[in-house]
């Protein structure tokens, strides 16, 4: 049995749910399958409990439904996904749940998506027909965990970040994070508050290095040691978003810099130094955001989590980093990022996608793909991102109807 439909969305989080609340205002039939339970199932079961929006509301928001002038600046992840529940409720958007899609392929014939799905409740298969297809099961598919030499003869507990909830589990554990992105440092920071005994270990290209080998010198850290990237506090990205309204990246970026190193200084003694190019410029470039400390960085230089270069081997509880120190942990925690797994289930994905899941084309045209295929949520400029991409997709497809319909017969 085939279901028809004009466009099926694959993914019921933020970036499905976005598409289909725009393709409904255009009165364009759409349906969601969703492989979970519930919609925005990252936020709701993948994420830790600390866990707020790093960016304030205005960034962070939905098409058509800004936040209340009475929501906090920062929100929180309860207050978050209250707002995504309350989406779906506005636009009446009923996403297909426990349906995990198994095949998409394109007919060359036809000229339209054939979907098989499984419904994981009545376990049974489903098949939908669609013009157009949207793949909206974003960046964040799939916990990555690196191949570390010896990772496999760890004796204690290996976690990714999408398992943590709390650091009181830990309390006086060793632990090492590795990854120092916005996930691994405020895991750390909450760690950390636990009393867990926390080191965090990231891996930095040598040529992002911006600190002359002289200073390296002077400071005693050798330049393998180094990790390169920019620490700026909430209030600061907020004030650079601003700006960047008004005025060029190469204007904004010296500004916040300037104020970085009024609130946090010289961290090169710790292990941390800047790129040479601005913050700013690197999100919009190479889609790299800056670390938004939440306390990290004050814990840093108290002693109280320990910074770690790249680690060399691992045997069984013993950790052994490229600076030759040796450490004995009882749990890894990977804040090592996702990857995308559309390419599993998406058999024609070239037209869109490239070998590793992510939009073949350059951002802004990163969205839109060939023969109907679009993808959502991949642009790696988080809500506002998702927001472009949903408001670009239903447009596109009304024009591409619209014109069909105006065709003579």
């Amino acid at each position: 049995m085939e279901e028809e439909v004009v466009v099926v969305i694959v993914g019921a989080g933020p970036s499905g749910l976005a598409t289909s609340a725009c393709l409904t205002l255009f009165s364009i039939p759409n349906i969601i399958l969703e492989r979970e339970d519930c919609s925005s199932s990252l936020w709701k079961k993948r994420t830790y409990d600390r866990l707020k929006l790093h960016l304030a509301k205005k960034f962070c928001y939905l098409p058509y439904m800004p936040h209340p002038s009475t929501t906090p600046t920062f929100i929180s992840k309860k207050a978050f996904i209250k707002y995504m529940d309350d989406y779906v409720s506005n636009f009446k958007l009923s996403p297909n749940y426990f349906r995990s899609v198994e095949s998409a392929t394109y007919g060359d014939v036809t000229k339209r998506w054939h979907i098989e799905a499984k419904n994981t409740a009545s376990n049974q298969k489903e098949v939908y027909v669609a013009e157009f297809l949207v793949v909206a099961t974003g960046e964040n598919s799939e916990g990555y965990i690196p191949r570390l030499p010896g990772l496999s003869s760890f004796r204690g507990e290996v976690i990714h970040s999408s398992e943590y909830k709390s650091g009181w589990k830990y309390h006086n554990k060793e632990v090492m994070v590795v990854g120092c992105g916005n996930s691994g440092m405020e895991i750390a920071f909450d760690l950390a508050s636990h009393g867990a005994h926390t080191s965090i270990v990231v891996r930095s290209p040598v040529s992002s290095l911006s600190l002359s080998l002289s200073l390296v010198s002077k400071l005693g850290v050798p330049p393998a040691c180094m990790h390169y990237f920019h620490v700026l506090n909430k209030e600061m990205v907020y004030l650079g978003m601003f700006l960047l309204k008004y005025l060029p990246i190469s204007a904004v970026d010296p500004l916040i810099i300037f104020l970085a190193n009024l609130m946090y200084g010289n961290l090169t003694k710790y292990g941390i130094s800047r790129p040479e190019k601005g913050p700013f410029y690197l999100k919009a470039t190479t889609g790299r955001s800056p670390v938004i400390d939440v306390g990290t960085v004050e814990k840093i230089k108290m002693g109280h989590i320990q910074v770690f270069p790249a680690i060399s081997s691992i045997k069984e509880n013993d950790v052994t980093f490229d600076n030759g120190k040796m450490h004995q942990y009882d749990a890894i925690l990977f804040a090592t990022g996702y990857k995308s797994t559309a390419n599993n289930w998406l058999k024609d994905y070239s037209y869109c996608l490239n070998n590793d899941g992510m939009p073949k084309n350059t951002f802004p045209n990163h969205w839109k793909g060939q023969n109907g295929l679009y993808c959502a949520g991949m642009s790696k400029r988080g809500l506002f991102g998702v927001s472009m991409d949903a408001k670009a997709i239903a447009s596109d497809i009304q024009m591409v109807i619209n014109g069909k319909e105006k065709k003579p017969k």
